[in-house]
């Protein structure tokens, strides 16, 4: 057996060093995978006390990202990636709508499960036929009326594609409105801009939205068939990034679920982990990942190292696993054993993309469960 000299954290400090910048000055932005840029490099695990949407939410208007944890039926994860999906967007895309013989039960129903406040009503073609909003309903009772009867169908506040915002902004201000119907050439519902969107835009300048406007979102799955059932149903939802999240990576059913997912979508970037060397970095990034997860029984509560006796102290694993991705551009996230922030920096330093954190953000308002 060859027992080689391996560093943790712990084990090292960062020597300081001259410096001409101000900490305002500093620039954080990084890659999560080549195709996604973050503004700071932080990404909340997947694990079921600290990534569901709410959280999801939070990192990504914050610059980062989340990763919506597996701890779930399979559409009530997808359920979690629309709902931060359709959360903030310049223009919401493809919206909740209503046709006029829905019920009011079924608006409000609606309403309960993705959060919103208003519907398009749309026929059977899409073609726009009214706004069904709070104002309408407030002071309705029966939830067997149908929709028809209660929307807005005259003078509906509308703006053609593509969106020009700043004169979508004068037309709310001037009508005292807060929703504006995107409709195409053939009059049909394509998108809601909303001024509750564009308020979280100026709020949350920085923040990692997709190329339509949307907050990013990652999800968690795993290897095997329903491993990729999941990552089917995800990409349908408009999932940004799938992370295969087992405990030993290097593994021919992990390649296999990367490759599986890149044949099936070319648009969404695929994470698969977790791996600690270079020959396992290499065996991923052959099977098409964008980005490496890195970190075998580091964290918190993960049992790997005491079960097994397996694993790699984490900052030299970060450093032999780099050295493998910078060949061919990969990214490397850094997941686990972070404790201080401190450890954060290190974890850069030693050449980390971003690090992934779990029990820093537990207990958190924004992370699920009860304190």
């Amino acid at each position: 057996m060859k027992i080689r000299d391996a560093l943790t954290f712990d084990d090292v400090l960062l020597e300081p060093a001259a410096s001409d910048v101000t900490p305002g000055e500093v620039d954080t932005r990084t890659f999560v995978t080549p195709g996604i840029a973050l503004n700071i490099p932080l990404i909340s695990s997947a694990m079921d006390t600290v990534t569901e949407a709410e959280m999801a939410i939070a990192m990504a208007q914050a610059g980062g990202l989340g990763v919506i944890h597996r701890n779930l039926t399979v559409l009530e994860q997808a359920d979690q990636v629309r709902r931060v999906k359709r959360f903030e967007s310049g223009v919401v895309y493809n919206p909740v709508t209503l046709d006029p013989d829905q019920t009011l039960g079924d608006a409000r129903a609606l309403q309960r499960r993705y959060g919103v406040t208003g519907f398009p009503v749309v026929d059977a073609e899409g073609r726009l036929q009214g706004i069904l909003t709070n104002r309408d309903m407030r002071f309705a009772e029966d939830e067997t009326i149908p929709v028809s009867l209660l929307m807005t169908n005259e003078n509906l506040a509308t703006v053609r594609e593509p969106v020009d915002l700043a004169s979508a902004k004068k037309q709310l201000q001037a009508r005292r409105i807060e929703k504006l119907l995107v409709v195409d050439d053939h009059g049909k519902c394509v998108g809601l801009l909303t001024v509750k969107d564009i308020q979280k835009s100026v709020l949350n300048p920085q923040a990692c939205k997709d190329e339509m406007g949307r907050l990013r979102v990652a999800a968690a799955t795993t290897v095997g068939d329903a491993g990729f059932e999941r990552s089917a149903a995800l990409i349908d939802a408009g999932v940004d990034l799938i992370v295969i999240d087992t405990a030993h990576g290097h593994s021919l059913s992990v390649a296999q679920a990367v490759e599986r997912i890149k044949k099936h979508s070319n648009h969404v970037q695929v994470m698969a982990g977790n791996v600690a060397t270079a020959s396992a970095t290499r065996a991923l990034i052959d099977a098409g990942a964008d980005a490496v997860k890195v970190g075998i029984g580091p964290g918190s509560i993960c049992t790997t190292r005491i079960v097994a006796g397996v694993g790699v102290p984490q900052l030299t694993a970060i450093m032999d696993c780099v050295a493998e991705a910078a060949k061919t551009g990969a990214t490397v996230i850094a997941d686990g054993g972070i404790k201080f922030s401190g450890d954060l920096a290190k974890a850069i330093a030693g050449g980390a993309h971003c690090a992934m954190i779990g029990s820093m953000l537990a207990g958190t308002d924004e992370a699920p469960g009860e304190v």
